[in-house]
């Protein structure tokens, strides 16, 4: 069952390949998404690694939440699921 990780904090200049190579050491990745500015085509700050297991996600986050890459220290943690993402954005 995939499991899926938000990645927050990242370089204007990080691309899908930097996230798998940074995530792929702890497992197997599933899908990687770098949303990016429509203007600047740069990255965004964040993004999405679906890691294959659960047991991949787990050792990821302990490898790489709080872990300083170049100038920008990563966060990372199990994304909401998008249904509570939208209740939460229509509340605030």
């Amino acid at each position: 069952m995939n499991t899926k990780l938000y990645v927050d904090n990242l370089a204007a200049v990080t691309t899908e390949r930097d996230l798998r190579d940074w995530f792929f050491p702890h497992g197997n990745v599933a899908e990687v998404n770098v949303p990016t500015d429509g203007t600047t085509g740069r990255s965004r700050g964040f993004g999405f690694v679906t890691m294959a297991t659960p047991e991949g996600a787990r050792l990821a986050i302990e490898a790489l939440n709080g872990k300083s890459i170049g100038s920008c220290t990563l966060t990372v943690s199990e994304a909401w699921p998008h249904e509570q993402r939208l209740a939460s954005s229509r509340r605030g």
